[in-house]
């Protein structure tokens, strides 16, 4: 059963390098004077197990896996911070992101503008 017993600490050494604080709170985006920085949820699900027969036959085996969904963004312009829920999933997400990409879209527009002469007609 020590076979086991090193499948388990090494499986969870390999899930504990995965799942850190950048995991649950994603890196910022800053586009101009607004920065979004996405919350997240986590669940794990892990097992392992083992099994020795007649004579020097054995097994051992582990197996994992591991969800992760936006539940809601973080958003800190200059009238302060507020958390935007993130509600129904990927429909609701795109919904958000599509409002939010006009001003997006403007604020990239005018920082790159900003340095650019228009065309001589």
């Amino acid at each position: 059963m020590a076979d086991v017993e090193e499948l388990i600490k090494a499986t969870l050494g390999q899930i504990e390098k995965v799942l850190d604080s950048k995991t649950v709170v994603g890196e910022p985006i800053t586009v101009g004077d607004t920065t979004l920085i996405p919350l997240l949820s986590i669940g794990v699900g892990f097992g392992a197990g083992g099994a020795e027969g007649k004579g020097e036959t054995s097994g051992t085996g582990t197996a994992g896996g591991a969800g992760v969904k936006p539940i809601a963004v973080i958003v800190v312009n200059k009238d302060g911070a507020r958390i935007e829920p993130i509600k129904g999933g990927l429909a609701s997400a795109i919904e958000k992101l599509t409002e939010t990409l006009p001003d997006v879209a403007a604020k990239i527009a005018e920082k790159w503008g900003a340095g650019k002469s228009k065309p001589e007609e």
